[in-house]
């Protein structure tokens, strides 16, 4: 079984082991020493990384069967005697999440009696569960001032294990499920006391500090997203770069930056009420046009067209106009890479669009559609002018037999 040394000390970056045992895994040398510092995966903590003798570790994590710590490779390693580096960059972001997340986790149940049922670390981002279904704004804020002060008080972070008759008589925030007679407790001087394996800092203003960056439901729980120390720095550094590129595109402070975007989301507001009203005004005077240029047949005035460039949002929008009419039938297309047929007549007009729409979708090609009598659209390929035109033209020709 190999000794997990990193249980009682998380601040080693190297060290020297022995391989007790070699194989593959994935493809991958894989390999078990006497001894290590790396912490595999687990308790929702990712694992370290590092080298052994210069070889790259790619991850590391515990054999379900035996519980021996996997070295899984990204290179061969033959000798027995190895020398051992961490990623002390990696290691140490872990430690400071992990040691936020014990804070933070009392500070919501010291402020908000909110409890924290589920705990997830990973390269972007870090999340506790609550359970609780909301919480109030000042809530949140309380229990992030609470965790800072404890951050900027330094205090002493004290690692040791006990027994499990000792463990039920501490007030632990969170026991696990025991495996053997000991567990490792992870104590912040007279803030919180709780069962953990990760690794953590010495001391809390080791953290910097702890960030509340995302607070969404989920189901009847709450996930808090948050940020600790290097993390948050990197998260200030580019929240304010954009700040201060949105100030600048708005010629006014960081502090009325708020007001600007809020007044502009009026005006844009405003002016797509008004593109409305135009777009509707233009629809109507184009359906005006159209039905005046179309010749009458027993009262029926047919609008057939292909549109090169229109959006289908418009062309729908016109057919609609005209289909408002007595006696009016629009039978549109539009050509392009996706091409499209779309068929609107007036309640007292002839026709079924929806059956008028199946024999024009054929010279399209591969098409597919579908709709009511009143109204049918559908698509198909690319098709140019010419072919989108013989698909109308062959759903006028039915069209105009039923009138005659």
């Amino acid at each position: 079984m190999t000794e997990r040394l990193y249980y009682k000390d998380a601040y080693t970056r190297t060290f020297d082991a022995a391989v007790v045992e070699r194989f593959r895994h994935e493809h991958r040398t894989a390999l078990i020493l006497d001894r290590t510092y790396f912490y595999p995966t687990s308790g929702g903590q990712p694992s370290d990384r590092g080298s052994i003798n210069g070889a790259p570790v790619r991850d590391v994590f515990i054999r379900e069967e035996d519980g021996a710590i996997v070295h899984l490779m990204g290179g061969e390693v033959w000798s027995d005697a190895v020398q051992c580096e961490i990623n002390w960059d990696r290691r140490f972001d872990h430690m400071q999440q992990h040691t936020g997340q014990h804070i933070l986790s009392q500070a919501f149940i010291q402020s908000a009696d909110a409890r924290t049922v589920g705990f997830h670390l990973s390269d972007n981002s870090v999340t506790i569960d609550l359970a609780r279904e909301q919480l109030r704004p000042e809530e949140i804020e309380q229990a992030e001032l609470l965790a800072n002060q404890i951050v900027w008080e330094d205090r002493p972070v004290r690692i040791r294990m006990i027994s499990a008759s000792d463990a039920e008589e501490l007030a632990l925030r969170k026991i696990p499920e025991l495996d053997g007679d000991t567990l490792r407790l992870v104590e912040i001087e007279k803030f919180d006391r709780t069962a953990c394996g990760g690794t953590h800092v010495s001391r809390t203003g080791a953290v910097g500090i702890i960030k509340i960056v995302k607070v969404e439901r989920r189901r009847n729980q709450l996930r808090v997203e948050f940020c600790c120390g290097r993390r948050a720095l990197f998260d200030y550094r580019h929240k304010n770069r954009v700040v201060k590129r949105l100030s600048a595109e708005f010629t006014t402070s960081s502090d009325e930056l708020e007001n600007a975007v809020a007044n502009l989301r009026d005006e844009l507001k405003q002016a797509r009420r008004q593109a409305r009203r135009l777009q509707a005004e233009t629809m109507d005077l184009l359906a005006e046009k159209f039905l005046a240029a179309a010749p009458e047949n027993q009262g029926v005035r047919v609008v057939t067209r292909v549109f090169d460039e229109r959006s289908a949002d418009d062309v729908r929008s016109l057919a609609q106009q005209i289909a408002s009419r007595s006696g009016a039938v629009a039978l549109f297309g539009l050509s392009g890479e996706s091409s499209q047929l779309i068929f609107a007549r007036a309640d007292d007009a002839p026709g079924q669009m929806n059956e008028l729409l199946k024999p024009a979708l054929q010279v399209l090609g591969n098409a597919a559609g579908g709709g009511s009598g009143t109204y049918a659209q559908g698509g198909g390929p690319a098709a140019n002018h010419d072919r989108v035109r013989q698909a109308l033209s062959r759903a006028e020709r039915l069209l105009l037999a039923q009138i005659h």
